[in-house]
């Protein structure tokens, strides 16, 4: 293998996109033979440390002897120590090197290409290290190598390896975790192309697991158990793709906090805030319930048996000083006792034994059933709760939703509203209404679907309130269009993730810590009182492997303005948002899916829809509530993607064209339209300016626009919209620039 197909493989298994249960760690090797066939990732943590052992098998598939150089990526912002390489029993000398050395190895394997000699390991200043770089990524034609730079190296000889033999490297280091405010921080860089495995595993094991709270990833979805005072964690999809961001809140005794800030060039900036509740072990904060169930006939046999076993349950939660009210309906309301009914264990058990005895009574009386729900306000310093059950639409009484709804937002004073609606003839814009401003959600169940199960839930989470009317605000910082608009309430065991923009982050004086350190405070009542609670945050800069924070964001205000328009109906400034989020950060919603068609289609404009949506009921308003719901409460990125990916993969192209489908890189979104992967937010009034692949001018364009940098390996063509113009990179186009005209270009696209 050549020095310069080495730095190749090198920087495909830094750069190309990255499966996170694969470890990076791949043999560059003479003959192409050698393949990896097994991977698998433990980590440990104690304390601050994390100790992580890389176990990697590897194929020798050729008929001659082969051996190589195993190399292994390493974030380069981390702190690294106590290395140890092993090939079987057999130690190998490794090579740690900073991002800094490694990256001058890379570009040394191809200065001395040409004639193949031995590293000599010369220094160089940064014009010939670019020089070169450069020159490799132009005779390769991968526009991956351009995010080569940040990151480590660990490299080692290892013994040859005979054909059809398999051998097996382990790799151990140490690792300290970052501090964010109250919460460890750990990040793993993992790999594919070369550095991909047909079979690959990740599971990280943390001691004291009463020190911590409920471990959190922006980045992927986790699996999580808890045994012998240890937490053990997998991750739930194994296919996933990027880095991986996990989160060890340190528990407290009320709630710990957590930001993360990122502010790109030319912009307001993003933060991410993590509130995670310690146990309440005695929760001060009494609750009101009210239980409101429907009896109506079609409710009538497995439906309702599972529907008064989820009451008993729920009202099995009560503790002393709590209070309840349930209220049944049907073809008319009845309500098992007048006023409230303290909490006693008595009193539960007789309002249990009531419940166990109710039958089905006609039609359906929502109207009757909320005006009762909310005739008894809670009291002051509780926590009012009203969880609400129904399998249809109304039919007795006020049968108009609009009205319905309206009536029960003047009605509902304090209570947080929870509903469910039990299989598909319910009506989704009244359940949504009732609960969107009421600090509370609707949760949907399929026909046969687990009502005891999901009530159950509920429940929990219900029973130990830490905070209500939750705000949160920065010195010095203006926080704005958080997400979600209206704090829910925090309760213990269930962690509150906020995603927000910022402005005005200058820095403070008096503050040790450097510029952009701000104190973080979020407010809240517990028991008729206000609580604070306060952290550190940097703001004012842009920080490295954040981007997750705001494509969460435009995800949820995408979700949130989507389900405006269904239960509001639109105007043309909150459908021109929803646009405008759509095309900046790639979001697909049902209001936004045919944006990816032609340009002629997407400049008419999007239909407003009236106020109230005509289909309300039904597998489909189900089915576009739950999206929404999804999307506005986006917890990682596999939320995200996962509600767009049946939009996306319905946008089939025609025969021929580029796979027939849409592709989300860098947070845009692409379409494959007039042979160039085309940004959705590109409109035919903007300027085009084109520029050569591999060229001088393609160098210099990446360097000036880093956020290019992703968009860039799309291929044969692409097409990025600026705010002022749009820039395609294909096979034609400049190679060079006039004096200042890069620099025009950079603040036209930035706007």
């Amino acid at each position: 293998m050549s020095p310069a197909r080495r730095l190749f493989a090198v920087a495909c298994a830094v750069v190309l996109p990255i499966a996170p249960a694969a470890a990076q760690g791949w043999i560059e090797h003479p003959r192409g033979a050698i393949e990896k066939v097994r991977s698998v990732v433990q980590v440990t943590v104690t304390g601050r440390v994390a100790r992580v052992t890389v176990e990697e098998w590897f194929r020798n598939v050729g008929a001659l002897l082969d051996e190589g150089s195993y190399l292994y990526p390493l974030p380069g912002e981390a702190v690294f120590s106590d290395f140890s390489l092993w090939q079987g029993d057999r130690e190998l000398k490794g090579e740690p090197m900073d991002a800094a050395q490694a990256r001058a190895i890379y570009e040394e394997i191809v200065r001395r290409r040409r004639d193949h000699r031995e590293l000599k390991g010369e220094p160089m200043d940064a014009a010939q290290a670019r020089a070169i770089y450069e020159e490799i990524v132009r005779r390769k034609r991968d526009p991956a190598l351009i995010e080569l730079a940040g990151h480590g190296l660990l490299r080692a000889r290892v013994f040859p390896i005979g054909p059809g033999e398999t051998r097996k490297i382990t790799l151990r280091y140490t690792q300290m975790l970052d501090r964010v405010g109250d919460a460890w921080r750990f990040r793993y860089t993992a790999g594919t192309g070369a550095g991909a495995a047909a079979s690959s595993s990740f599971r990280m094991q943390v001691d004291s697991a009463a020190r911590f709270g409920e471990p959190y990833s922006p980045t992927h979805r986790l699996s999580a158990s808890r045994r012998d005072d240890r937490i053990e964690l997998t991750l739930a999809d194994s296919s996933t793709r990027g880095d991986l961001e996990l989160f060890l809140p340190l528990a407290r005794i009320l709630v710990g906090m957590s930001l993360v800030a990122s502010q790109p060039v030319g912009e307001d900036g993003f933060f991410m805030l993590l509130l995670a509740p310690g146990r309440v072990e005695a929760p001060s904060m009494h609750r009101d319930l009210v239980a409101v169930l429907d009896v109506s006939g079609s409710m009538s046999g497995d439906k309702l048996d599972q529907a008064k076993a989820a009451l008993v349950q729920l009202l099995g939660t009560l503790r002393s000083g709590d209070r309840f009210r349930v209220v049944t309906f049907g073809g008319s309301v009845r309500r098992y006792a007048a006023g409230w009914t303290a909490g006693s264990a008595d009193a539960v058990r007789a309002a249990q034994e009531w419940v166990r005895r109710l039958d089905t009574d006609g039609g359906t009386n929502i109207a009757g059933a909320l005006g009762e729900a909310f005739a008894e306000p809670p009291a002051e310093g509780g926590l009012g709760v009203v969880v609400f059950l129904t399998d249809g639409m109304a039919t007795v009484g006020e049968t108009d939703p609009e009205r319905i709804a309206d009536q029960a937002e003047r009605s509902r004073g304090v209570f947080r509203v929870f509903a469910f609606g039990i299989g598909y003839d319910v009506n989704t814009y009244l359940l949504d209404r009732l609960t969107e401003r009421a600090r509370g959600v609707t949760e949907y169940l399929r026909p046969g679907g687990d009502i005891e199960q999901a009530v159950a839930a509920l429940a929990s989470k219900v029973a130990s309130p830490v905070l209500t009317d939750l705000a949160v605000r920065a010195d010095g910082v203006e926080l704005y269009d958080l997400q979600p608009r209206s704090l829910p309430d925090l309760f213990g065991g269930d962690e509150l993730v906020v995603f927000g923009r910022y402005r005005g982050a200058g820095s403070p004086k008096g503050v040790p810590d450097g510029p952009g350190e701000r104190v973080v405070t979020v407010t809240g009542r517990r028991s008729g009182r206000e609580e604070r609670f306060s952290t550190g945050g940097r703001f004012g800069s842009e920080q490295p492997g954040t981007d997750y924070i705001p494509q969460l964001w435009a995800a949820r205000k995408a979700g949130a303005l989507s389900s405006d328009i269904r239960l509001h109906g639109a105007n043309p400034e909150i459908v021109t948002e929803l646009k405008r989020l759509a095309l900046r950060y790639g979001i697909l919603t049902a209001y936004t899916s045919y944006l990816v068609q032609e340009p002629s289609v997407a400049a008419r404009g999007i239909p407003l829809p009236a106020a109230m949506p005509r289909d309300q009921a039904g597998v489909g308003a189900v089915q576009q509530s739950q999206r929404e719901r999804r999307l506005a409460n986006s917890y990682n990125l596999d939320a995200v993607v996962v509600t767009a990916a049946p939009l996306a993969d319905s946008l089939a192209a025609a025969p021929g064209d580029r796979a027939g489908r849409s592709r989300r890189v860098g947070g845009r979104l692409f379409v494959w339209r007039d042979s160039a992967w085309t940004d959705i937010a590109h409109g035919d009034s903007l300027r085009v300016v084109r520029v050569a692949a591999f060229s001088d001018a393609y160098f210099a364009l990446l360097r000036a626009l880093p956020e290019l940098a992703q968009p860039a390996a799309l291929e044969p063509a692409v097409l990025v919209a600026g705010r002022r113009v749009s820039i395609k990179i294909e096979a034609g186009g400049q190679t060079t620039w006039t004096d200042g005209e890069l620099e025009r270009l950079v603040r036209e696209f930035r706007g």
